[in-house]
């Protein structure tokens, strides 16, 4: 998908009403491997899809964001046709966000993965050390030691070969600037602001074990509150629930798409 800045890169797979699955910072659109699958068998059309400055998506970027991964899931939604559910893991769920609360025509649920839809309380060491790990010489070997502590519990069977498949991305040129620059970029401030506007029914799925949330269950059960969602707690799941306890999570979709983008 064409932009005024780069290309977006997207898989589009099955028929049926839509389903827009992304992923957050530092991940593949092949972190939906498990989920996606389930959907097209259920009768929906899945379209996944790359950040910018990740995985086969362009590098040549100037911004990154929440608010810029908005604007690329509704080009993408406009490109496919029809409202569509939209599907957002960790900074992704802001985004997902923002384009309900500006464009509620366009969407007709939401799924959110772990979600940042606020910033994160943190100190001000916390957010040097963050920004200091994520500088582009090496981020690509600091992301490999993070990642495994992102899925606390059960990992999935193919985690070593799906870790490898992410780092090997990161350090091709370009791809690690791009990354350090969302990560240095990217603020949850204007997902925050626009929640009180999201109209679109919501549900929201946290791993209880999710290291990037200091009380998980407390964080989903505010955005619960905030959107008034539905809220799964996956046991043994991490920051990865779609891929950590795909079954679980898969249900849990399946669930809430039978509610608001029924198979006809």
């Amino acid at each position: 998908m064409s932009r005024p800045e780069g290309r977006i890169a997207y898989d589009l797979q099955g028929s049926g009403p839509l389903v827009v699955l992304i992923p957050g910072m530092g991940d593949l659109r092949a972190g939906y491997r498990f989920l996606t699958p389930e959907l097209v068998a259920a009768g929906y059309t899945v379209a996944t899809a790359d950040l910018r400055g990740h995985g086969e998506s362009d590098t040549t970027f100037s911004s990154y964001g929440d608010p810029q991964t908005a604007s690329d899931i509704e080009a993408l939604i406009d490109e496919l046709g029809g409202k569509a559910v939209i599907g957002g893991n960790s900074l992704a769920a802001g985004s997902a966000a923002i384009v309900a609360a500006e464009h509620p025509e366009k969407v007709s649920g939401l799924v959110l993965f772990g979600p940042f839809v606020r910033n994160p309380s943190a100190s001000a060491f916390e957010r040097w050390m963050f920004r200091t790990m994520m500088a582009p010489l090496w981020v690509a070997s600091m992301w490999k030691a993070y990642m495994p502590t992102l899925y606390k519990g059960k990992r999935p069977a193919d985690f070593a070969e799906y870790r490898a498949k992410v780092i090997a991305s990161l350090r091709r040129p370009g791809y690690s600037k791009a990354f350090s620059l969302t990560t240095r970029q990217t603020t949850h401030d204007p997902a925050e602001a626009v929640l009180n506007q999201v109209t679109a029914p919501a549900i929201v799925i946290m791993g209880d074990s999710d290291p990037d949330f200091k009380d998980p269950a407390g964080e989903a059960k505010w955005i619960g509150s905030e959107l008034h969602a539905q809220v799964v707690m996956v046991e043994e799941a991490g920051h990865y629930p779609q891929s950590q306890q795909p079954e679980i999570t898969t249900s849990a979709v399946l669930g809430f798409l039978a509610t608001v983008a029924p198979v006809a």
